[in-house]
């Protein structure tokens, strides 16, 4: 399930055009020189895994939690079941509730720290605009972290999420090196595709959910140890 961490990062770097590409552009970066130039650029994205890191190994902890319970293969289920919702739920219904101010607020706060980082030119500016921006809202991100959720471990979460920023360097690379290299409508007929393939993933979840026995895809559920006593009785 981690290759379908890479390819959302792959597809869903279509996304970060509308997203995270302005502040791409607007990198502190010198121009001048290429050796210099990559190298604030990797410090950037390195920057941005670590977040990703550090937000998957927190909702991993949670996907283990969850999975204390016995409901592995169940939460599985449910958030592929949930990415194929929401990825067909418009987004104005999902936008705008009472109860996500706090998490706007927060964000509002990262905005303008990273808006003060951009103006500055130190060698750690890239590292801190990179980990204040893998913490900006992003539905891909969100879909991502629900399957690092469904890792049910901390540490796969982690890796799951870092896998899914991987993904996402390359492209986000080209943005910065071709600036005007996709038009406008490519990119629209590209973003378009995202839905499909969040789609596609979240059946891959179900079916991993389903214990079919498929290898590396649907193993089977790990069966449980049952315990069985028996009292015997001896007559004197």
């Amino acid at each position: 399930m981690l290759t379908s961490a890479l390819v959302l990062g792959l597809l869903g770097s279509l996304h970060c055009f509308g997203m995270c590409g302005p502040i791409a552009f607007m990198l502190p970066l010198d121009h001048a020189n290429n050796v210099k130039k990559a190298t604030q650029l990797s410090i950037y994205h390195f920057g941005r895994l670590l977040a990703y890191g550090v937000i998957g190994v927190l909702f991993g902890f949670l996907g283990k939690g969850l999975s204390l319970f016995g409901i592995q293969q169940k939460l599985s289920i449910g958030i592929g079941v949930l990415m194929i919702i929401l990825v067909m739920v418009p987004s104005k219904y999902l936008n705008g509730h009472k109860f996500l101010s706090p998490v706007y607020s927060i964000i509002g706060k990262v905005k303008s720290k990273l808006g003060a980082e951009l103006k500055k030119k130190t060698p750690d500016t890239f590292l801190t605009i990179g980990f204040l921006n893998g913490f900006l809202p992003c539905g891909l991100v969100y879909m991502a972290l629900l399957g690092a959720i469904a890792m049910g471990s901390p540490i796969e979460g982690g890796l799951y999420m870092m896998i899914f920023g991987l993904g996402t360097v390359p492209l986000m690379s080209l943005v910065v090196y071709s600036k005007g290299m996709f038009s406008s409508s490519v990119k629209f007929k590209l973003q378009k595709l995202i839905p499909v393939f969040v789609v596609i993933i979240g059946i891959l979840f179900i079916v991993r959910g389903l214990g079919l026995g498929i290898p590396y895809v649907s193993p089977k559920a790990a069966p449980v140890d049952s315990v069985t006593s028996a009292i015997e009785c001896h007559q004197p």
